[in-house]
């Protein structure tokens, strides 16, 4: 899948809001309903959602800056949550597994969806 370089942020947030729904960029699974999550913007680093396995069992990441803030679980139509790693979870599509799609922060029990990992629709 061809990644953006820069999604804009107009195309995918209205009021602060997610505009369009959320859907898994593999299988096509909702994810988040439209008006359902904040849009924030902060700095985090999350592993590539496809390692290349010739790095000899060394994780890839990327920083990630544009976030869509969910602060009740409820809230998704579909997700799936790794063990614990390091205080969070990482977020994945609950019918194909691929992710991390985001995480989720156990202490503040609040959930981040990353821009470039999902599709818009």
């Amino acid at each position: 899948m061809d990644k953006p370089a820069e999604m804009s942020q107009k195309d995918y947030v209205e009021d602060g809001q997610n505009k369009l729904i959320i859907k898994c960029k593999f299988c096509g699974s909702k994810i988040l309903d439209k008006k359902s999550a904040k849009y924030i913007m902060q700095e985090k680093e999350l592993p590539f959602m496809q390692q290349d396995t010739r790095k000899g069992g060394e994780v890839q990441i990327e920083t990630i800056n544009q976030f869509y803030h969910v602060e009740n679980m409820y809230t998704f139509e579909n997700i799936g949550f790794t063990h614990t790693v390091a205080n969070h979870k990482y977020l994945s599509c609950a019918d194909c597994y691929a992710g991390p799609l985001g995480y989720y922060e156990i202490d503040t029990k609040h959930s981040y969806v990353a821009l470039t990992r999902v599709e818009h629709c």
